[in-house]
């Protein structure tokens, strides 16, 4: 189960943000700051798949903007690192030059 879906750009600024559970504002913004760090910090040579806290964060990076979303332990990791993928190539083919 998706529990969270961000967008951010190399910056580290939240572009994008949907939660699918209860999240309050503080936490929110705790989260997103700890979640964004680990993830913009790794090189690309190392493992989009990163296990944090009590759940799983799937990232991928499209030049200056990354694409992370958080599941439960369940998750299929690849599952959601191709749908990321096309959640891209739709944002692309309907705004042209995501």
């Amino acid at each position: 189960m998706i529990k969270f879906f961000l967008m951010v750009n190399k910056q580290g600024q939240t572009r994008l943000s949907r939660y699918y559970e209860h999240i309050e504002i503080n936490k929110r913004t705790m989260l997103e700051a700890e979640v964004i760090k680990n993830c913009l910090s790794r090189s690309k040579d190392q493992c989009s798949f990163i296990e944090y806290k009590d759940f799983k964060l799937v990232y991928r990076q499209y030049a200056a903007l990354f694409v992370i979303v958080g599941i439960n332990e369940t998750e299929n990791e690849m599952a959601v690192y191709e749908l990321i993928h096309n959640f891209v190539e739709v944002l692309d083919k309907y705004f042209s030059r995501v």
